[in-house]
């Protein structure tokens, strides 16, 4: 239905696409609550998995203050923002790392034929309510740092921390997808993937100062995932930029997420362009 829809009516396929991605969560999320006892147990076990990270900071934090020359609340900063992010994208769009399995079963035909966008059925498959469980720690870790933080808090910096927490969303959003769409030509792009998602999560978790200059740079000009919380983080912390960029850089989120979520739609094209279907 969205693709039959004339090339200038681009809000109503972005409006049908996501009623069709509520539409598919929903029923999954019905689904899900006809077991709440499980729904419970899967979300305690999803908050204390996930909270061990925090716990290996604090354990290092036993035996130093400073970390790079970030102190602890600082390195919460970075661990709420990019969890956060990280657990918001994977609620919202982390299915669709299923598509490598669709394709390799030809279940993605179906997908297809459906009158409603493929990559929102995708994005909404399965859709679990139990990933709540990393957004709400890295949650109640953000705020915690906070609180703990000593800064002086002016307007741009204020503005910076939801920018970068939208922004953030999107980025590793687009790299969900544009990581999955890479299955199209290469059926064991998942790992890859799962390296860029969660793997670059763990990364901007610890400032950049302990990091060769080359991983920052490469976390800036490459995936840009340094845009998710190191950029704005050195504005609001009050911190040097080891790589010595122009400040318009720390304030660069939202170009970041435009570009990345055009890479994305970009490779997505791309992709379904060169599937063929499994022939059967």
């Amino acid at each position: 239905m969205a693709e039959l829809l004339p090339a200038e009516s681009r809000p109503a396929r972005l409006r049908w696409a996501l009623r069709s991605w509520r539409l598919v969560a929903a029923m999954w999320i019905r689904a899900t609550m006809a077991y709440r006892v499980s729904f419970c147990l899967m979300l305690v076990a999803n908050l204390a998995t996930t909270s061990l990270d925090f716990v290996v900071l604090l354990l290092m934090f036993r035996h130093t203050d400073r970390l790079g020359g970030w102190s602890l609340p600082e390195l919460g900063f970075l661990y709420g923002t990019s969890g956060l992010a990280l657990g918001l994208a994977n609620m919202f769009v982390g299915s669709v790392d299923a598509l490598g399995e669709r394709i390799r079963t030809g279940t993605l035909d179906v997908m297809l034929i459906r009158p409603a966008p493929a990559l929102a059925q995708l994005c909404a498959e399965r859709f679990s309510l139990r990933r709540l469980g990393r957004p709400l720690q890295a949650a109640a870790v953000l705020g915690w740092s906070l609180g703990a933080l000593s800064v002086h808090w002016t307007a741009d910096r204020l503005l910076l921390v939801p920018v970068l927490l939208l922004c953030g969303t999107v980025i590793f959003g687009a790299v969900f997808v544009g990581g999955a769409t890479l299955q199209f030509w290469w059926g064991e792009a998942r790992e890859l993937q799962n390296s860029l998602t969660y793997g670059g999560a763990t990364l901007i978790h610890y400032p950049p100062t302990i990091f060769a200059k080359e991983l920052v740079a490469g976390v800036v000009f490459g995936v840009p995932l340094a845009f998710v919380n190191w950029l704005p983080a050195l504005r609001i912390l009050d911190k040097p930029d080891p790589l010595g960029l122009p400040t318009a850089f720390q304030y660069a989120s939202p170009l970041a997420a435009a570009l990345c979520v055009l890479a994305a739609a970009l490779l997505w094209r791309a992709g379904l362009r060169a599937y063929r279907g499994t022939g059967n």
